[in-house]
């Protein structure tokens, strides 16, 4: 185990890339001075509560225990490649489709339930329509018998 006494805590900050662990360091360089756990929060503008826990680790761990230890972050996407790819086909197919009508979240959301069991929020279908690059902007949605030929044939009447 490291000793306070044994270690150059500011030279060891001053070739840290990491700006959290320059902090823990200077914390170290600080008490090993003799300053008290207040003052050294004070000095660097940090909680003692995170003065304590870093001096804590130090005396157990060493500088090992001082490093960054990976953080989870946020879950993976429910759904995989391949299903996002089949989501947006569908998706596609649907705004092709000739009877007309519209495609709602909620739609979106039953398809998604039923073809690969994953279970959504609401508001996180528009979430995942917005990274797969879908908009929801539309156009004027059209009768399914409408007739080009019958407009223009009503629009010479009129003249």
């Amino acid at each position: 185990m490291d000793s306070l006494n044994n270690i150059d805590f500011k030279k060891l900050a001053s070739q840290q890339k990491s700006i959290r662990m320059k902090m823990r360091l200077l914390v170290l360089a600080h008490f090993k001075d003799g300053h008290s756990r207040t003052q050294i929060a004070k000095f660097l503008m940090v909680s003692r509560t995170s003065v304590n826990k870093w001096v804590h680790t130090f005396l157990e761990e060493g500088l090992e225990g001082l490093k960054e230890k990976p953080r989870t972050g946020r879950p993976p996407p429910f759904l995989t490649f391949e299903q996002r790819e089949q989501l947006s086909q569908y998706i596609k197919d649907k705004a092709n489709d000739t009877q007309g009508g519209r495609l709602t979240g909620a739609d979106i959301h039953a398809y998604i339930v039923k073809e690969f069991g994953q279970h959504y929020h609401p508001d996180s279908i528009y979430y995942l329509l917005d990274h797969m690059g879908f908009s929801w902007i539309t156009s004027r949605s059209k009768h399914p018998k409408q007739s080009q030929e019958v407009q223009d044939d009503f629009k010479k009447i009129q003249n």
